[in-house]
């Protein structure tokens, strides 16, 4: 009797998380970024996938334009998985907070021309956490705009701030 009724429960359970998230759109996009640490602009994907109601896991990639300077090639980019909760959901704006977590990986090249051509290159990858908010502007349309802000707690830190656009799928 008591497996029957909690069998029942789940059932209950996991149609309602199913029927929420049919009440909020997939979505995938396309963004520009500007890192703090990198001091470089930065270009991306991201998605939201649909959980239940006001709950979405946000997946995404950055890519930071690689900077030359003296002899030195730094590239950076980062990969990020964030669940956004949005506080405020009308039919024109929706604010949300994230949190997740991100793996940073960071390649450094000295091509050497300065010192009897000896080059280098070296590389490190650290995870972090995400924590910061956004905003989707729904203009209407299957294009909805937005923009985000999230600071990456990882060795030095890292402010990040992007806009762009989202697709309904």
């Amino acid at each position: 009797m008591k497996t029957r009724l909690l069998f029942t429960g789940a059932l209950l359970f996991l149609a309602g998380i199913f029927n929420s998230s049919a009440q909020t759109e997939t979505r995938l996009g396309a963004m520009v970024a500007y890192g703090t640490e990198i001091e470089n602009p930065g270009i991306g994907v991201t998605a939201e996938f649909p959980i239940i109601e006001d709950l979405t896991i946000a997946p995404g990639f950055i890519y930071y334009l690689p900077k030359d300077e003296s002899g030195v090639s730094l590239n950076w980019w980062e990969i990020n998985g964030n669940a956004n909760y949005y506080f405020v959901n009308t039919e024109s704006l929706g604010f949300y907070g994230l949190a997740g977590l991100n793996y940073s990986h960071v390649g450094v090249d000295y091509d050497g021309s300065g010192f009897g051509g000896a080059s280098m290159s070296v590389s490190d990858g650290r995870f972090g956490l995400n924590l910061g908010a956004g905003a989707n502007f729904d203009i209407g349309s299957s294009i909805i705009p937005f923009a985000e802000a999230k600071y990456v707690i990882i060795d030095g830190g890292q402010l990040v701030i992007g806009a762009g656009v989202k697709f309904d799928l």
